[in-house]
């Protein structure tokens, strides 16, 4: 499974790929483990291979969700993973997850060594800035039901595998509210 992960990110010839996941550990975690810690360098990237996680930071009453997770996803603190420099975001697991763990320090010494790699690493930090792009144009103008709507069509798995306080929370209203969006697409 994580020659698919790699492949959807920049596919790599086989020796480039090979060195790569000789790089890999796979890892389990319990759920409700905090795999990284806002104020903190994070010196691994991971790949869900099981499982679901959420990034959120905390708010002064509340957590707030900003980020999903699941089977094929990476999980990353780019600020760690791009200046090596603490995170501002807490990642929490919500299931039993298997990931596959690479260390930074390990991945950007493959990438002075290997163009491919180098080129993988490169389309790895550009789709995760699209992804960013893409929640922060999300949350400026669109409706709070019409992310309800994006997230159905795009990861409808998550609505049967997290906590709907969660939910809300990642689409910035209320339980109440989201009862109510709910009610209304019924």
């Amino acid at each position: 499974m994580i020659d698919e992960i790699l492949d959807r990110i920049y596919p790599m010839p086989g020796t480039s790929k090979r060195q790569l996941t000789a790089s890999v550990t796979e890892i389990a975690c319990p759920r409700n483990s905090i795999l990284m810690e806002a104020g903190k360098v994070v010196p691994h990237i991971y790949f869900i291979k099981e499982g679901i996680a959420r990034a959120y930071a905390p708010a002064e009453d509340r957590d707030i969700t900003f980020w999903f997770g699941k089977e094929g996803d990476p999980v990353v603190s780019m600020k760690s993973y791009v200046a090596d420099l603490p995170g501002y975001e807490y990642i929490e697991l919500l299931e039993d997850c298997i990931l596959y763990r690479l260390e930074t320090a390990a991945l950007k010494d493959l990438f002075r060594q290997d163009i491919h790699m180098a080129n993988w690493g490169r389309k790895f930090a550009e789709k995760e800035l699209v992804k960013t792009e893409e929640l922060i144009i999300s949350r400026q103008f669109k409706t709070a039901s019409e992310r309800y709507q994006d997230l159905i069509k795009e990861k409808p798995d998550l609505l049967q595998r997290v906590q709907l306080g969660h939910i809300a929370s990642y689409l910035g209203i209320t339980q109440v509210s989201l009862s109510r969006i709910r009610a209304e697409m019924k």
